[in-house]
Parts: structure tokens; sequence; C-alpha cells
């Protein structure tokens, strides 16, 4: 099964789910306070349904044009837009003769559902998976800044160990990367002194550059030979599996990021290179860089643990009961939602780009892995609970938030707005969504097309 098919799987499980039950949130408590459901839909049913049945006063269905779901509930000015029902006179079942904060509990039903479900996940995750992480503190000589442009606009370079974002320390190496996305400012030690340095406004316009590049940093990990190819120029040299590097002209290059500077320096030269053997001896050999800067050999062949044994790093595992997992659950919900907000406030900043980085569809779907794997499905599924029930929250008629808005607004003030005004309010909010929508997919395409 090809990856794309995989992934498109996933996202469509993962979105049915979500819809499901965010419709669901709606639902029920409009089921408690007696108001009546005409339809429960997962996906849009235009001109016709895949599949509906009616029991009770209900209509159930999917439609054909996965752009979300809804509930139509009687009485109330939706994306139906049924204006005919709303001439009629109230009738006790319906949406509008209910009290503000019945319906206001009707509409929050959603978004909440959304949150607590991802906050499910995650408990789940930390009891089932745990958490394993590598400490920034424990990496013994920083990062590797693999794309060295990028560094430089930041002001970041190899052998920097990132101390913290916006005074808030990195403790997690995965940390980093989304923490300088969504900060301003960082500091880093280098030879031993603490520096602080803004993050350039336009930093995510230029990561959008070349999505390739976005993770910038890396592990730094040593040069360790794997194998000698037949074919290499170096195969008579004396090189063995299991050598790692020391050092190359008499200068220290353990690492690969070393090791790769000097063969750029060297190309087509003869370089003198210190090599430790696997039984701990140590070997010093003359090698050949070739006019485009290698050395014939194939790298690595070590794991994870075996850097952890050699002191490069530490690996740490935590691990819950489920009663610990509780709390570490709701933590990571509350950690994700606000990494959503900062992102969402570069987002709607210019000044950043960040703009361009939108996706739809596509952009979902690539979040999934191109392999089935339960928990990194769980784990997007989770994140994708929490975008949406944000976004729906935001005040924008036609969604969750805009009816929540008019609501508050009856409640504090003792009035309602008008039927034709909260219609001619659904109408802008719907053109606003198409609108986004349109944005968001176009940037797909533009990436597919263009990059």
């Amino acid at each position: 099964m090809s990856p794309i098919l995989i992934q498109t799987i996933q996202f469509f499980l993962s979105l049915s789910l979500l819809i499901v039950l965010h419709e669901l949130g709606h639902f029920i408590p409009a089921k408690i306070f007696k108001t009546r459901v005409e339809k429960f839909y997962l996906f849009f049913d235009v001109k016709f349904s895949l599949f509906k049945k009616k029991i009770g006063e209900t209509v159930y269905g999917i439609g054909w044009l996965p752009l979300g779901g809804y509930v139509k509930i009687s009485g109330m000015i939706d994306e139906s837009m049924d204006t005919e029902q709303m001439k009629e006179e109230p009738k006790p079942w319906e949406f509008r003769s209910k009290p503000a904060w019945q319906r206001l509990i009707i509409m929050l039903g959603g978004v909440t559902v959304n949150f607590i479900l991802a906050v499910i996940i995650y408990i789940g995750m930390a009891y089932s998976y745990g958490d394993q992480y590598i400490p920034m503190d424990s990496l013994r000589d920083g990062v590797w800044v693999t794309e060295k442009e990028i560094g430089d606009e930041l002001g970041i370079k190899t052998g920097d160990k990132i101390i913290a974002v916006d005074g808030n320390e990195i403790k997690s190496f995965d940390d980093v990367f989304v923490e300088l996305i969504n900060g301003n400012r960082y500091t880093i030690e280098r030879d031993g002194q603490r520096i602080e340095n803004e993050i350039p406004v336009d930093f995510i316009a230029t990561l959008l550059e070349d999505e390739d590049k976005i993770r910038f940093l890396s592990l730094r990990v040593p040069f360790v030979v794997n194998k000698i190819p037949k074919n290499s120029h170096n195969k008579s040299v004396g090189f063995q599996p299991k050598d790692e590097f020391l050092s190359i002209n008499g200068s220290e290059a353990v690492y690969r990021d070393q090791v790769m500077d000097f063969l750029e320096e060297n190309k087509g030269k003869s370089v003198d290179v210190v090599v430790k053997r696997k039984d701990g001896t140590q070997a010093e050999l003359v090698a050949k860089v070739n006019d485009e800067g290698k050395l014939g050999l194939e790298v690595g062949g070590y794991t994870m643990q075996d850097l952890q044994d050699d002191g490069f790093f530490e690996i740490k595992t935590q691990k819950y009961s489920f009663i610990e997992a509780i709390p570490a659950g709701i933590d990571k919900g509350v950690s994700t939602l606000s990494s959503y907000v900062k992102q969402l406030k570069k987002i709607f900043n210019p000044e950043t780009g960040a703009y361009k980085g939108v996706g739809g569809f596509a952009a979902i779907g690539s979040m999934f892995p191109g392999t089935w794997n339960w928990a990194a499905f769980w784990s997007t599924t989770a994140l994708i609970s929490i975008i949406l029930a944000f976004m729906n929250i935001l005040p924008i008629p036609a969604l969750d938030g805009g009816h929540v808005m008019f609501l508050l607004y009856e409640m504090i003030t003792g009035r309602k707005p008008s039927d034709k005004f909260l219609e001619y309010a659904q109408m802008i909010g719907f053109f606003l969504l198409i609108a986004l929508l349109l944005f968001a997919n176009g940037n797909d395409l533009y990436k597919w097309l263009f990059k």
C-alpha cells in the first residue's frame, strides 16, 4: 500500500472521528434540553446523501462533500439557512425558545468535546507509551546546524547549547523547533558564555522558502565507518567497519559536521586521519578526498542507545501510572493549545510571512506518517482536535464562536440580535470561511506545482 494512500486513510478516519464527536457535543446537550435535532450528518449532503436513515425525529446520514459535518437544530439560524422555519412562531422544542444559558451550553458542546478528546488521547498515550526524550542539557557539545544559511540568519552556530526561548527553559531537544518558531528571543551558551538574541520577525518566512530545511538543527553525531564499498577509492587505505574518526590533519574531527567541513576544505587532496578501532586501539591512515569532498565510505551503523552509551547525549524515558497520566495528559493538552495560539498570532502578523505556511487538506493529511503507526495516528488526531476546537471558538459568524459571541451579547445586554441580523452575519461568516478554505487549499496547490 502506497504511503499517500495510508496517509489518506488515516486522514479520513481521524477527520470522521473528530467530526462525529464534535457534532455529538452539540447533539447531546440539545437532547438534554429537549431541543429538536432534525439532522445529524457526517460530511455535507449538498443535493444528495451517500446514506441516510431517520430514527425518531432525527435524520442520521453521511454526505458526499468531506468539508465537515453538522447537526441541524430546529429554530436556529445555521449553515442550512432555513429562513422559512424562522418566519413561523417559535415552538417550545426550538433552539430560539430555550433560555440563553441552555443555548450557550449547546453551542459550546462541540469545542468542549474536541478539547476533552485531545486530553483523553494524551492521557492514554502517556499511560501506554510514556514519554521518551533527549534533554537539551545532556547534549555534550551542543547542536548541529545542518542548514548554515538559516543558522546564520538566526544567529545560532554548530556547537551552541540552546538554553531557553522567551525565558522558558528548553527541556527536550524535540521542543526546540516549535519554541524557536513561536518565540521572539532565545538564549544560548557558546564557549562558556551566555548570549541572548532576537529571533528575526520573518524567520518563519525564511523556513517556508524551502520546507525541506525546516528542521535545520540536528543532534551532533560521530563520524563512524559502517561499510567500505567495493568501489570506494579508499578501499585499500585500511579503514574498517566501526572506525570512529578522532582527527584530521591533527585537528579534532569527531563529529560528522567537523569531518564534512574538513573534507570540503580538502577536495582532491590527501588527509591524515586518526581513527579509534572497535577494540579501543587507534590507527593512523592517509585517505584521499575526491573532488566532491567525499571519502567513499558508508557512514553510520550505530543506534541511539550506542550514542547514549558513548556519552554524546542522554535518553530519558518517563513512565506514568494511570493516575500520573491524568495531569500529564492535561498539561500536554494545555501546552499544545498554547503553542497553537502562538502560531496563529504569527499567521495574523503579515511581517512574519507565516501565512504562507497555511495549508488545507493536503497539509493536514501530510501530518500523518506514510506507514501505519497508532502512536503517531493518535498524537496527530489529538493535535487536529485541539486545532478544530480553537478554530471553531473564534468569534466568526457561521462558526460556533460566532453563535457564542451573539449569545454572550444577549446575556449581557438582555437584548437578542434580530433574526435578520443573524442571517446576514451567518452569510458573511460563510463567505469568510469559503475564502479561508480557498486560500489554504490554494497554498497546498501552489506548493505542489512550484516547490
